[in-house]
C-alpha cells in the first residue's frame, strides 16, 4: 500500500508538472509580444553609463525587477483568488497602456524632427561629459529609470499570464507565475547584457587580424541595427497584444472580427490586422484622453 501510494503521488506530481508545463508555455506564449519592447527599453535604459559599468548596472536592474516581480506575483494571486471578476478589467487596462505606450512612439517617431533629436542627444552627451555631473548618482537614476520601467511590463506580463491560468488550482497558478516571472527575468536581463556588450565584443574582435577582425566589425555594424530592429518589432507587439486584448475582451468587436474573418491563414491575417488597427485606435483615444486631461490641469502635453 505504502508504494502504491508512493507512486500515486509521484503520478500526481508528473501530472501537475505537465499541467505546469502546458500552461507555462502557453501563457510565455502570449505574454511574448511584451518582451520584444521590454528587451528593446531595458536596454535603452543602461545605455549612456560607461563601458566597464555596464554589466553591473544591467545585474542592478535584474535584481530590482526580482523585486518587483516578488510584488506583483503575490499581487496576481490575490487578485485571482478573492477578485476573479477584476481579471478582465485588468487586462483592458494593461491592453490599453501597450496601445497608449505604442501610439507615444510613434508620436515621438512622426513629430519630432531629426534636428530636435540631434540636440538632444548632444545635450545628452555634454551633460555625461560634464565634471560637475556625479556619475554614481547618475547611474543609480538610470538603473531607478530602469526598475520603474520593468514594473510596468512586469505587471503586464503577470497579468497576461495570470489570465491564461485563471481558472487552474492554485498550486498551479503559483507555479506558471513564478515560472514566467524568472524565465522573463532571466531571458530579458540576459539577452540586455548580450546587447549592450555586442558593441564592445565587436571592437575587441576588430583589433584581431583574419576572420575574426571581419567578425568584429560585422557586429559594430550589427548593433545598431539589432536594436532598432527590437524597437519596431516592440512597438508592433504593443499593438498586436494590447488589441488584440480589447478585441478578445470586447464583445462587439470580438464577434465583429469573427464575423469578417475568413476561415485559413487568410482569417488569421485579418485577425492580425483588426488586432492592430483596434490597438492603434485605442493608443490614439488614450493619448488625446492624457493630453487633454493634462491641459485642464494646466500641465505640458507629454513631451513624445
Amino acid at each position: 500500500m505504502a508504494g502504491a501510494s508512493l507512486f500515486t503521488l509521484l503520478d500526481d506530481i508528473a501530472a501537475l508538472l505537465d499541467d505546469v508545463a502546458l500552461l507555462t508555455k502557453v501563457a510565455a506564449k502570449k505574454s511574448a509580444g511584451v518582451l520584444g519592447d521590454d528587451l528593446a527599453l531595458n536596454a535603452q535604459q543602461v545605455t549612456g553609463v560607461s563601458a566597464r559599468r555596464e554589466l553591473p548596472v544591467v545585474w542592478a536592474v535584474a535584481k530590482g525587477s526580482l523585486l518587483n516581480k516578488l510584488i506583483l506575483v503575490p499581487a496576481a494571486l490575490a487578485v485571482g483568488t478573492w477578485l476573479p471578476w477584476a481579471i478582465v478589467p485588468l487586462m483592458m487596462v494593461a491592453g490599453a497602456y501597450l496601445c497608449f505606450e505604442g501610439v507615444e512612439k510613434l508620436a515621438h517617431r512622426f513629430l519630432h524632427s531629426k534636428e530636435e533629436d540631434a540636440a538632444h542627444h548632444a545635450q545628452h552627451r555634454q551633460a555625461l561629459a560634464d565634471e560637475k555631473i556625479d556619475p554614481v548618482a547618475y547611474e543609480k537614476d538610470k538603473i531607478r529609470g530602469a526598475i520603474r520601467t520593468d514594473f510596468i511590463l512586469s505587471a503586464e506580463i503577470i497579468v497576461l499570464t495570470l489570465n491564461t491560468v485563471a481558472g487552474a488550482p492554485f498550486l498551479q497558478r503559483l507555479t506558471v507565475l513564478a515560472l514566467i516571472a524568472l524565465a522573463m527575468t532571466a531571458g530579458v536581463y540576459g539577452l540586455v547584457a548580450g546587447i549592450v556588450k555586442l558593441d564592445d565584443a565587436g571592437l575587441a574582435l576588430s583589433r584581431r587580424g583574419g576572420a575574426l577582425a571581419l567578425l568584429g566589425r560585422g557586429l559594430l555594424l550589427f548593433a545598431p541595427w539589432l536594436m532598432k530592429a527590437l524597437s519596431v518589432a516592440g512597438t508592433a507587439a504593443m499593438f498586436l497584444v494590447g488589441g488584440g486584448i480589447l478585441v478578445h475582451d470586447i464583445a462587439f468587436l470580438h464577434h465583429l472580427v469573427e464575423g469578417v474573418a475568413p476561415a485559413g491563414i487568410l482569417g488569421s491575417l485579418v485577425a492580425l490586422l483588426a488586432d492592430l488597427v483596434v490597438g492603434i485606435v485605442a493608443g490614439a483615444l488614450v493619448l488625446t484622453a492624457v493630453t487633454a486631461f493634462k491641459r485642464l490641469r494646466g500641465k505640458p502635453a507629454p513631451a513624445h
